[in-house]
């Protein structure tokens, strides 16, 4: 008789991959709380530790395991039952729903900054409060902090456009504390002819004899699209052509007696990336909506939305580059090679150290533009060029280079990396969209330089970064070269600005440069306010390989021996006047 049985396997001596499954995410970022310390209010900072720990430990766990799990099982869409009944119902899975309660209403991430309560604070909390949240929940799961987002920007355009009987009547429901009664948000903005354009908006509002209007025509690509509230750009028929014309809509999702709203979700979008969350195409039917102001004014109150929505990709740029960040450090201390571990190997710590250069750049740029939103809404006309500049540099730059970021990092990982099981495959692919959402790259480069032209914010962001250089301690030689950059992109950015026929083929490199000194004067001023020259490091590698005549041969081994101090991420314990790259 043949023997079918099977041979015994070898013993096999394999080491495992390094796991950093169950971190607690904001303590695996040390320099982090210390950042926090600069740009929240001493009370609240002290009161939200706690949640902030807890946040970390649930991103680097059961949310990050939420998020995968909702990653490979996209929402469905039911268009009809079978009995022929009209149903336009988004099916989600479940572990998208607990998310969902998560972010909407354990954290109130949504609503934190339009009422008090929120995670036991009585008022309000600044913005910066909302994104130091945001910031480690997307570390964790991308997707879902769109409808996050749209949600608080929407709340913030009716509350500061909408009439005073749309917000009592709707406010409550957005900023509601119960998850199961709180509404979401979404904004339908994009058609096939009209995108970035939005002058050649081609959505239809005509006014029934009694006022009520009605919306007809196609949006093609709808985040959320499902949610309770939209806010949608319409042209009234006796409206002009162009921006003139373009007019702010809400649009709720159920009509008083509870009926469905005359639009429909034709289908839902196959994207390569933010699969747990629906983003789907839909067609206006005579749908009810309330006008947000006055005809005419939709572009104005828009920009104002998409704004804010900028700011919180950038915010989600960064926490994406993060998250990329801690698990390539986590891997290169842990994985041994020839002998070992990567991290001590100079060429491993130098592809760490630009990646961590660039991740810090952009956690930098998203509280430097929270406080000047922060301001200028609270009517520093001061703060307003500086703000209306600020929001397309960090959505232009720190949007691009997170797509580099996690790409690096999943390198580190190596062939694990590419693999669907673990985390650098979905950051990959998220990481793509920022550049994508409130504006292409080409657009928001030009946006920047259109607020040079029109709003003289190239002039309010050369004083805020004289005023972060002033307050910034550094060697003189140091100095001169902070100097010597900030000269070269203003410059340049204002010759862009000032050359009306050409000047826009020189836009990206011009809004590359501001974000480059803001961000390397920035964090040479957080350095001296923390007490540590560590991020004055970090601002010199900016100038030294972003922003400075560089030569692309030179032999740059003398900067080596700061690059284990950079990645420690620990406090740099020498006197500010010693720390040159240069």
């Amino acid at each position: 008789m043949t023997d079918l049985s099977h041979p015994p396997l070898p013993t096999v001596d394999a080491t495992e991959v390094p796991d950093n499954h169950g971190a607690n995410l904001y303590r695996a970022d040390p320099g982090y709380g210390p950042l926090l310390d600069l740009y929240l209010p001493p009370e609240l900072r002290a009161h939200l530790e706690p949640h902030l720990d807890a946040l970390g430990a649930l991103a680097g766990g059961e949310l990050d395991a939420l998020a995968g799990t909702a990653d490979h099982n996209p929402p469905t869409l039911s268009v009809r039952a079978r009995n022929g009944r009209d149903l336009d119902t988004i099916h989600k899975h479940p572990a998208y729903v607990a998310m969902e309660r998560m972010a909407f209403g354990d954290y109130g991430l949504a609503r934190m900054s339009h009422r008090g309560g929120v995670l036991g604070w009585p008022e309000p909390m600044p913005a910066a409060a909302k994104y130091a949240l945001t910031y480690l929940f997307v570390q964790a799961e991308f997707g879902l902090c769109c409808p996050v987002s749209m949600t608080d920007s929407l709340t913030r355009t009716l509350r500061k456009f909408g009439s005073p009987e749309l917000i009592e009547r709707f406010l409550p429901m957005l900023t509601a504390e119960d998850f199961d009664a709180q509404a979401q948000g979404a904004m339908f903005m994009t058609e096939q002819g009209a995108g970035s354009d939005v002058s050649a908006t081609a959505t239809r509002a005509n006014r029934d004899a009694d006022g009520t209007w009605r919306l007809y025509g196609d949006k093609w690509f709808c985040s959320n699209p499902d949610a309770d509230f939209a806010m949608v750009l319409a042209r009234p028929d006796d409206a002009p052509a162009g921006h003139a014309g373009v007019t702010l809509f809400l649009l709720p999702r159920r009509l008083p007696d509870g009926s469905r709203n005359a639009y429909r979700i034709l289908r839902l979008k196959d994207k390569l990336g933010t699969k747990s969350m629906a983003s789907g195409e839909i067609r206006l039917e005579g749908a009810v909506a309330h006008i947000i102001g006055e005809v005419g004014n939709g572009f104005r109150q828009m920009a104002d939305m998409v704004n804010n929505s900028r700011l919180s990709n950038g915010v989600r740029a960064a926490g994406l580059m993060r998250r990329a960040l801690t698990e390539a450090l986590f891997i290169s201390r842990e994985r041994r090679a020839f002998g070992r571990t990567l991290i001590e190997m100079p060429l491993m710590q130098r592809q760490l150290a630009k990646q961590m250069v660039w991740a810090e750049q952009a956690r930098t740029m998203v509280f430097q533009t929270a406080e000047a939103l922060a301001a200028a809404d609270a009517g520093d006309a001061a703060a307003r060029p500086l703000a209306r500049i600020m929001t397309p540099l960090i959505k232009y730059r720190a949007c691009r280079d997170a797509r580099k970021v996690t790409g690096d990092a999943m390198e580190v990982r190596g062939g694990c990396g590419y693999i669907e099981e673990w985390s650098d495959p979905r950051l990959v692919r998220d990481a793509h969209l920022g550049s994508i959402w409130e504006g292409t790259s080409n657009i928001v480069a030009l946006d920047v330089i259109r607020a040079m032209r029109r709003e003289g914010s190239a002039d309010a962001l050369e004083a805020h970064v004289a005023a972060s250089l002033a307050g910034a301690k550094m060697a003189d030689a140091v100095r001169d070269r902070f100097e010597e950059a900030s000269a070269r992109a203003f410059a340049f950015a204002r010759r862009a600005a000032g050359d009306r026929e050409g000047g826009d083929l020189i836009a990206r490199q011009a809004a590359a440069g501001l974000y480059h000194i803001t961000t390397a004067a920035a964090m040479a001023r957080e350095a001296t306010r923390l007490g540590d020259p560590r991020r004055l490091l970090l601002g010199q590698f900016v100038l030294a390989h972003r922003l400075l005549p560089r030569d692309p041969l030179a032999d740059e081994r003398s900067q080596a021996r700061w690059l284990p101090m950079l990645l420690t991420e620990q406090p740099l314990g020498l006197p500010f006047e010693d720390v040159s790259i240069f």
